[in-house]
């Protein structure tokens, strides 16, 4: 695929891409816009070492979620995800390729996508 603008339709898939210094660390941020959901992909390098899903469900307030691709003890894909659908009310797929090392690098890019979902609502 050729280098693509922000907001570029590929028949149906919005693609958004944005980055950020966190913790004088460089973050990208791709975002997937699909018909009824997004794919969010975190990362500092161009990795997919992990997959995750999560929509809401009628049936319990906590949306579900299941990691699909990736080390199982590593749960922040995972528990983005949920966080994410909760808030879009939408099925959201996370790959999260950050290090676990520190917590507060965690909440710092959480924070930068949710500043993203507001600014930018329509990308996702």
């Amino acid at each position: 695929m050729n280098e693509t603008q922000n907001g570029t339709d590929f028949g149906g898939v919005n693609v958004h891409n944005f980055s950020e210094k966190v913790m004088e660390q460089v973050v990208h941020f791709h975002v997937m816009k699909l018909s009824d959901g997004f794919f969010l992909w975190v990362g500092s390098a161009p990795v997919l070492s992990n997959l995750a899903v999560s929509m809401n469900s009628r049936y319990d307030s906590v949306p579900l979620s299941s990691l699909l691709m990736g080390d199982p003890s590593d749960t922040a894909a995972n528990s983005l995800a949920q966080r994410l659908a909760k808030r879009t009310k939408k099925q959201v797929f996370v790959s999260y390729s950050l290090p676990m090392s520190d917590s507060s690098l965690s909440l710092l890019v959480e924070n930068r996508i949710k500043k993203e979902l507001e600014l930018h609502p329509e990308h996702f």
